[in-house]
Protein backbone atom coordinates (compact mmCIF):
# COMPACT_ATOMS: atom_id res chain seq x y z
CA UNK A 1 0.00 0.00 0.00
CA UNK A 2 1.11 3.44 -0.93
CA UNK A 3 0.24 6.76 0.76
CA UNK A 4 0.08 10.26 -0.95
CA UNK A 5 -1.01 13.75 0.12
CA UNK A 6 -3.41 15.29 -2.51
CA UNK A 7 -5.07 18.31 -3.34
CA UNK A 8 -8.61 18.44 -5.03
CA UNK A 9 -9.66 22.14 -4.67
CA UNK A 10 -11.80 22.43 -7.54
CA UNK A 11 -14.60 20.83 -9.40
CA UNK A 12 -12.57 19.81 -12.51
CA UNK A 13 -9.92 18.26 -10.30
CA UNK A 14 -12.13 16.07 -8.97
CA UNK A 15 -13.25 14.87 -12.28
CA UNK A 16 -9.82 14.61 -14.02
CA UNK A 17 -8.80 12.87 -11.05
CA UNK A 18 -11.49 10.17 -10.88
CA UNK A 19 -11.19 9.55 -14.63
CA UNK A 20 -7.69 9.35 -14.04
CA UNK A 21 -8.09 6.55 -11.18
CA UNK A 22 -10.95 4.80 -12.75
CA UNK A 23 -8.81 3.59 -15.59
CA UNK A 24 -6.80 1.49 -13.20
CA UNK A 25 -7.88 -2.00 -11.55
CA UNK A 26 -6.94 -1.19 -8.05
CA UNK A 27 -8.38 0.29 -4.47
CA UNK A 28 -7.79 3.78 -3.72
CA UNK A 29 -9.18 4.92 -0.86
CA UNK A 30 -9.65 8.68 0.46
CA UNK A 31 -8.88 9.36 4.58
CA UNK A 32 -10.34 12.72 6.14
CA UNK A 33 -9.87 12.69 9.48
CA UNK A 34 -12.34 9.46 10.62
CA UNK A 35 -13.74 9.26 7.38
CA UNK A 36 -12.63 6.97 4.66
CA UNK A 37 -14.47 6.67 1.04
CA UNK A 38 -13.76 5.10 -1.99
CA UNK A 39 -11.91 7.71 -4.42
CA UNK A 40 -13.59 6.50 -7.73
CA UNK A 41 -17.04 7.90 -6.56
CA UNK A 42 -17.50 11.33 -7.24
CA UNK A 43 -20.42 11.80 -4.38
CA UNK A 44 -18.07 10.69 -1.54
CA UNK A 45 -15.42 12.67 -2.78
CA UNK A 46 -17.46 15.86 -2.48
CA UNK A 47 -18.43 14.59 0.95
CA UNK A 48 -14.95 15.42 2.23
CA UNK A 49 -13.51 18.89 3.08
CA UNK A 50 -11.99 19.70 -0.15
CA UNK A 51 -10.01 23.24 1.23
CA UNK A 52 -7.29 20.84 2.73
CA UNK A 53 -4.90 18.66 1.41
CA UNK A 54 -6.44 14.66 1.71
CA UNK A 55 -4.31 11.10 2.35
CA UNK A 56 -4.94 9.27 -0.91
CA UNK A 57 -4.32 5.53 -0.10
CA UNK A 58 -3.43 3.19 -2.75
CA UNK A 59 -3.95 -0.35 -2.30
CA UNK A 60 -1.47 -2.68 -4.33
CA UNK A 61 1.63 -2.72 -5.59
CA UNK A 62 1.42 -3.52 -9.41
CA UNK A 63 2.08 -0.67 -11.31
CA UNK A 64 2.52 1.87 -8.50
CA UNK A 65 5.01 3.45 -10.64
CA UNK A 66 2.57 4.62 -13.23
CA UNK A 67 -0.31 5.31 -10.84
CA UNK A 68 2.10 7.69 -9.34
CA UNK A 69 2.86 9.50 -12.79
CA UNK A 70 -0.52 9.97 -13.48
CA UNK A 71 -1.28 11.68 -10.18
CA UNK A 72 1.33 13.88 -10.21
CA UNK A 73 -0.80 17.13 -10.81
CA UNK A 74 -2.82 15.76 -7.89
CA UNK A 75 -0.01 15.18 -5.45
CA UNK A 76 1.34 17.64 -3.11
CA UNK A 77 4.86 17.31 -0.92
Amino acid sequence: MKNVKISLNSIDKVKSFVNTIARYDLDFDLVSGRYVIDAKSIMGIFSLDLSKPIDLNIHGDAGIDDVLADLKPYIVE
